[in-house]
């Protein structure tokens, strides 16, 4: 593990960020939710490189959170909060979806999606 490589992953999740949000302004649902599933996985995967010195090769966003949640008793909480593990799983579902299945977001829970991953999963992680 290196400080760069963190710090690549950061760097390029706060890129996906940015891009989900210009792909909403854009109207491109789909790419906007891969884009957020892009930054909260990233970002998961830079925590674990700073605190572990590796990352488990998953795409699974709740299998990342079991991962850093050890130690980390607000991120372990969101995989108990009902309302945070459907957006969690929604976001985890945009990596698939949006690469294979003909499936179209509806604007509202991409407007969801990252609303939480910018408000409550953003911070939580970053804190860690």
């Amino acid at each position: 593990m290196s400080f760069e490589e963190a710090e690549a992953l950061r760097e390029r999740a706060q890129a996906f960020l940015r891009n989900a949000e210009r792909l909403m302004a854009e109207e491109v649902w789909d790419l906007a939710a891969f884009s957020i599933e892009q930054y909260c996985q990233l970002l998961l995967k830079h925590k674990l490189l700073l605190k572990t010195g590796t990352y488990p090769r998953t795409h699974s966003l709740v299998r990342l959170i079991r991962h850093l949640g050890t130690g980390a008793q607000k991120l372990g909480a969101l995989l108990q909060d009902e309302n945070s593990l459907v957006l969690l799983t929604k976001i985890e579902d945009a990596y698939i979806a949006a690469r294979y299945l003909p499936r179209q977001h509806e604007p509202l829970e991409v407007r969801s999606m990252l609303r939480f991953a910018k408000e409550v999963f953003g911070p939580i992680v970053e804190q860690l």
